[in-house]
């Protein structure tokens, strides 16, 4: 099976999307620094651009939480496979997540992290599914909102492969 992406969203659209939430976050964060956890792999780009528009000081750390392996849906199976290198208590933290879509590994890693006694705790995706929703998660900041296509680029994978894309594509299998 052959597989081809089309543009949903340009390279352009994007940059300037996460150009306005780096304002956005700035503002919110004024007067603190912003810790941030990007979730790997897929939300190394967002975490890395978006961060060089935050003005406020920034630390980072990085998570890794799958649940979707090679396939294109998620199990609902949500396996920590790297888990922090500092602790949370006291910090105003922001997670960073490529997509939202079912909201299961979110809702899971949200519940978690709240439990590590963070000062704050928000979500930032750059890309989020509420039709694909079963779980309910609550997100500050959203780059965009999509229809529920299967899209690779700017970091999200299929089968580790299109993360390098500098645009968000929908991957359509053809014959």
């Amino acid at each position: 099976m052959a597989e081809e992406v089309s543009v949903l969203i340009s390279e352009e659209d994007v940059q300037k999307r996460i150009r306005e939430l780096g304002e956005q976050i700035s503002r919110d964060y004024e007067g603190k620094t912003v810790h941030i956890i990007g979730v790997l792999k897929g939300a190394c780009y967002f975490m890395c651009d978006l961060a060089r528009h935050i003005t406020v000081p920034v630390t980072f750390d990085f998570m890794s939480v799958s649940s979707y392996g090679d396939d294109t849906k998620s199990s609902g199976i949500v396996k920590i496979v790297k888990d922090l290198d500092e602790p949370l208590t006291g910090k105003d933290v922001l997670v960073v997540e490529d997509i939202i879509d079912s909201g299961r590994t979110l809702s899971h890693l949200m519940e978690l992290l709240k439990g590590r006694k963070p000062a704050t705790l928000k979500l930032a995706t750059l890309l989020d599914k509420p039709d694909r929703r079963v779980t309910e998660v609550n997100v500050d900041y959203t780059g965009f909102e999509i229809e529920d296509v299967f899209v690779v680029g700017f970091g999200l994978d299929y089968a580790q492969r299109y993360r390098n894309l500098p645009y968000i594509g929908v991957l359509h299998f053809t014959d």
